[in-house]
């Protein structure tokens, strides 16, 4: 099966390569060059913090907008090229399966796809999650806020961020005033072993238009520095794996007059991860043997949206967007496996969590003069209604569980096996934000002071089942509904002190204030899994939600030619959720095994910090530019530090491009983290890392910038084989595995061939 696969995989990737190259060869025999440029040439560069370009509802002085262009030139294929690459300060945490934003992750960044906000639905049984259900190659652009500014108009989830990415239009295809437009692009990286490819096309009729885009990535399990192959717990190496990854986009809008564009949107994600697992759940004359322990991940989206955008400035309204849709997300995790000795025979589980969404946003604008004031109104909404459903099918030899709950004698590893089931009660979700911000200039739009406000109302309510209420946990009724409303206000400050100056253009000193919470998630609010004699994970339903009030201060300057920006943030943090062990193992009672573990707020934590970045095209065809953050966080109620806070980082480079060929060198540069937190008894709870520096360098080459766009470009990571860790994404406490398995992957090479008419 393996080498059917590999020759599946060769050969689409060839398939894209010829849809590349075939093109091009037509449109050259076609095609007059046109006249090469001699001046200048213009290289792709970052968005400048505070620049325009986000989407409507991000933009700040605190966003980065990284484009469809920019993305191709760093060859960012995930989130960890992004943080390795572009954006110093953001980790993508593979333990969670989330973005950490100035120190913060999991539910607490909230990642919205076109606008719609995308679930981080946990797995109780092994705590994973995951909001990174799209394809890189999908995308047009990616917005990055950093900071709880997003309150005012996301809601809540942007605690620590927001990560919104906005998939492809026709109109990122069509270009030169034609009335059609493709792209393919092929590729591999030695990271994952990875072969990869996506094709894209769209085409205008009229006032219709259409885009179709598809794009696959197939590979194995992602390297690291560990060389140990052993079984058990010294393993270092990475677990054998393999992965199938695709993806599927549609869109066609209809322009009617010169106002109004209606559209639909169908999109379709899969992620199918199979590991073969070597490390400490096996062992070579154990229960689970090499071999025979198989776990795998599912995961799968599908949208459906129908928009709307109307644009006619000086109208009764300047524009309106409005985005009506359904959307589902489903997650499995899986394991395979044979016992050899407690229970003798198979033992299969499929964890599949489910949520169904159907939502409405809507957003309009409007410009208007009061007097020497000058206003840019925005006010929208958000309506969601949401069905949370959850199931453990599985197959193993134990017998029908006595009626006293607990298995005895030879079973007694039975009392452990709780399947067919659900872990928590069906919930349904509601969810209702208001909201409106008005930018208003005075002195000449100098200055600009900007209020908003969000209102929210939200309410998880769990519904019963017979698969929940006969669970092995034995839950007496239904836990209560959680619901709540409040406020997120938010006022922005900015200044330009300078306009076309020379030298460094326009110069900006900004302040914002705001609020912004995150509710709990289902599985902190319901989770329940275990059972007599045993252990217990359950969630509480009583948490409060997570509350943030902080400020961000800072200047910017310049433009894409020599250009940056400097802020300082502060934010305190109140009823911060945690998980805690609310009765140890060992010590009798029900569960006696493990114990019992929940959720509690915790009152006070606080994260502070400064980040910065600069980009000077300092010579014609030549540019540096830099990023860097600092972040320092707290529980100060327990007085320790959170362990989500990554270490000091920084990535330089410099960069040369011409029309026909450019390179790119950079670093990544990161400090010690000594800082973590401790239990009462002093001991470390968190990894710390030592500090490290990477070096990257990237080649590109146009063959025929006369003909046609067609690039080859080769990238080579972590040129000096460096061993290093990522300390966001180390887990917390006692290790399972000997300490390089959770090194990064050392010295890769990426390779791609794109191609654009």
């Amino acid at each position: 099966m393996g080498t059917n696969c590999s020759g599946l995989r060769h050969g689409v990737a060839l398939g894209a390569l010829i849809l590349a190259v075939t093109p091009a060869l037509a449109q050259q025999q076609r095609t007059p060059a046109p006249t090469v440029a001699t001046d200048q040439v213009q290289l792709d560069q970052i968005t400048v913090q505070g620049e325009r370009q986000a989407a409507p509802l991000l933009q700040g002085p605190t966003t980065t907008t990284t484009t469809r262009a920019e993305l191709d030139r760093e060859q960012v294929q995930n989130l960890t090229d992004l943080s390795n690459r572009v954006e110093a300060g953001i980790t993508f945490n593979r333990q969670n399966g989330s973005l950490n934003i100035r120190g913060l992750d999991g539910a607490r960044v909230l990642t919205t796809v076109d606008g719609i906000r995308q679930p981080f639905i946990i797995d109780t049984r092994i705590g994973r999650a995951g909001t990174t259900a799209f394809d890189f190659d999908s995308l047009s652009s990616l917005d990055l806020l950093r900071g709880g500014s997003g309150g005012a108009t996301l809601g809540g989830g942007a605690l620590g961020g927001a990560l919104a990415v906005r998939t492809l239009d026709p109109e990122d295809l069509i270009r030169n005033g034609r009335s059609y437009g493709a792209l393919a692009k092929t590729g591999y990286d030695s990271t994952d072993q990875a072969w990869f490819g996506s094709a894209a096309a769209a085409a205008r009729m009229g006032g219709t238009s259409v885009l179709l885009q598809g794009s696959f990535r197939n590979g194995n399990e992602i390297d690291n520095r560990g060389s140990l192959k052993s079984i058990g717990a010294t393993r270092t190496a990475p677990n054998p794996a393999d992965f199938n990854q695709y993806s599927f986009l549609g869109k066609v809008y209809q322009q009617v007059g010169e106002a109004h564009r209606f559209g639909i949107t169908g999109e379709f994600f899969k992620r199918a991860d199979r590991i073969q697992t070597r490390t400490s759940t096996v062992s070579l004359t154990g229960n689970f043997r090499p071999g025979s322990y198989e776990q795998g991940e599912d995961v799968e989206r599908n949208r459906v949206s129908l928009t709307y955008d109307y644009k006619q400035p000086g109208g009764f309204l300047d524009e309106a967007h409005a985005n009506l849709y359904w959307q589902r997300l489903k997650r499995n995790d899986l394991v395979n496996a044979w016992r050899y000795t407690s229970i003798v025979g198979p033992y299969t589980r499929d964890n599949e969590s489910e949520e169904n969404a159907y939502g409405f946003n809507a957003y309009g604008v409007k410009n208007f003069q009061t007097g020497l004031a000058s206003h840019r109104l925005t006010f929208g909404t958000e309506l969601r209604m949401s069905t949370l459903k959850q199931y453990s099918a599985g197959v193993d030899n134990c017998p029908p569980r006595p009626a006293s709950g607990r298995f005895t004698g030879a079973f007694a590893t039975c009392n452990n096996l709780f399947t067919n089931q659900a872990d928590q009660p069906k919930v349904d979700g509601r969810l209702v934000g208001l909201y409106v911000q008005d930018e208003i200039g005075l002195l000449d739009n100098r200055l600009r002071v900007t209020p908003g406000v969000r209102f929210d109302w939200y309410e998880e309510k769990p519904q019963p089942t017979l698969a929940y209420s006969l669970g092995g946990s034995r839950p007496v009724g239904l836990p209560p509904s959680s619901s709540e409303s409040g406020w997120s206000p938010r006022i922005r400050l900015e200044y330009d002190i300078l306009k076309n100056a020379p030298v460094v253009k326009d110069v900006t000193v900004f302040a914002q204030w705001a609020k912004s919470f995150r509710a709990p998630t289902a599985d902190e609010l319901y989770g329940r899994f275990g059972g007599p004699s045993t252990y217990l994970r359950t969630g509480n339903p009583l948490l409060r939600p997570e509350e943030g009030n902080g400020i961000d201060v800072g200047f910017r300057f310049g433009d894409k030619q020599f250009g940056g920006s400097v802020t300082y943030f502060y934010t305190k943090y109140r009823d911060f959720i945690e998980q805690l062990q609310v009765q140890a193992p060992g010590v009798g009672g029900l569960y006696p095994q493990g114990g019992i573990t929940s959720y509690r707020n915790i009152p006070r934590a606080e994260i502070s910090g400064v980040e910065a970045n600069m980009q000077y095209a300092f010579a014609p065809n030549w540019l540096v530019r830099g990023s860097f953050a600092y972040t320092r966080g707290k529980n100060t109620s327990d007085h320790v530090y959170l362990n989500s806070i990554p270490p000091m980082q920084g990535i330089v480079a410099i960069a040369y491009g011409t029309d026909v060929w450019g390179a790119e060198v950079s670093t990544k540069l990161a400090g010690r983290r000594d800082n973590v937190g401790v239990t009462p008894a002093g001991v470390a709870t968190g990894f710390k890392a030592p500090g490290y520096a990477i070096f990257n360098a990237t080649a590109w080459w146009r063959p025929l910038p006369q003909v046609a766009d067609l690039e080859l470009q080769i990238g080579l990571y972590n040129i000096f084989d460096r061993k290093y860790f990522d300390a966001a994404n180390v887990p917390t406490g006692v290790l399972a595995q000997a300490r390089d398995y959770y090194s990064e992957p050392g010295r890769t090479v990426k390779a791609t061939l794109k191609y654009q008419f």
